[in-house]
């Protein structure tokens, strides 16, 4: 019995030093880094292998973790756009350089709709007007662009030739600041303006794949900017359509007018596409020379009445709906 008791106690002093070593509680940290660029990668994880035990990497990319459990053990390092690694820790006795090798995701098409699902426009739950390419080479009109006044509860203001106003929820004007005009997604409002002037930086009728109209209130989902509608215009896919193509249209104005002969219409365009494998690309242009309309009200108009009074330019008050010269 007396041999035994020293035994016992040996036994019981290992288990009592094993249970502190294991208990113990170890800190350690470190930095991660892009493997390329040598820049910090923030919010990388860094967690203990076989474990529950993690952290984040802060915006220097360093990060700072109490581990309990005795040395040796793994750390598993991941972040977004990144591989992962796994770093073998034997002691706490510096700081802990990681780099990370940047790795190449091959993304998936992804689909943005109104309805979160790909419907056609018969089934659409809003109203959409729409021309294609086909029904716009059918048109009597000067441009694609004119017929749009042939969609349905579209109302357009003429200042010129080249500057008409579309709308579709009254509000008529000469430059409408509620009608979204969008050109393969993108905005072709003029700077400063805060309204499109028109088709003059939109696209060619040799460019246009198709026109899609949304009218009124059925256009919220592109913002408040479009609360009398909506005109989203699409080119044509370089891709699908190579080549070169060209058209010229020709006609005459002021017939039967009083202050001018007639006067010849000229619109010219072109297109030429290209693809090459993965890199494609096209130029279009177009030139229009035409007389524009004449402003020949020359009376003297009275802001107070709202209505032309009598005078004539020879008035020092004279203020005549159209007048030239004294802008």
């Amino acid at each position: 019995m007396k041999t035994l008791k020293p035994v016992f106690f040996v036994i019981l002093l290992v288990f009592l030093f094993l249970n502190r070593t294991v208990a113990q509680s170890v800190v350690i940290s470190g930095k991660i880094n892009n493997g390329d660029t040598k820049e910090a990668v923030p919010a990388a994880s860094v967690m203990l292998k076989g474990g529950t035990t993690g952290t984040y990497s802060d915006s220097h990319g360093n990060f700072k973790m109490t581990v309990n459990q005795a040395f040796p053990f793994t750390l598993v390092i991941s972040s977004v756009g990144y591989e992962t690694r796994e770093i073998l820790v034997e002691s706490a006795s510096s700081i802990i350089e990681v780099d990370l090798k940047p790795a190449s995701i091959m993304g998936t098409e992804v689909v943005v709709s109104a309805t979160r699902s790909q419907i056609r426009s018969l089934e659409s739950p809003v109203s959409i007007e729409r021309m294609s390419s086909a029904a716009i080479l059918q048109v009597p009109a000067p441009s694609f662009y004119d017929a749009i006044a042939n969609l349905k509860g579209v109302d357009v203001v003429t200042s010129s030739i080249m500057f008409k106003t579309m709308g579709t929820r009254g509000f008529n004007g000469s430059g409408n600041l509620r009608m979204n005009q969008l050109v393969d997604g993108m905005d072709n409002q003029a700077p400063g303006l805060n309204f499109s002037v028109g088709n003059i930086v939109g696209l060619n009728e040799l460019d246009v794949d198709n026109v899609e109209l949304l009218p009124g209130a059925s256009s919220a989902l592109y913002g408040s900017g479009g609360m009398t509608g909506t005109i989203l215009m699409t080119s044509k896919d370089p891709y699908k359509y190579q080549g070169l193509s060209a058209q010229i249209k020709q006609g005459v104005n002021h017939l039967g007018d009083p202050n001018s002969s007639a006067a010849p219409y000229y619109d010219w365009m072109a297109r030429y596409a290209q693809a090459f494998n993965k890199f494609a690309f096209r130029v279009s242009a177009e030139y229009t020379q035409a007389k524009d309309w004449y402003a020949t009200d020359y009376r003297n108009y009275s802001p107070v009445k709202g209505t032309p009074i009598s005078g004539n330019r020879s008035q020092p008050d004279y203020n005549g709906v159209n007048s030239y010269g004294d802008e």
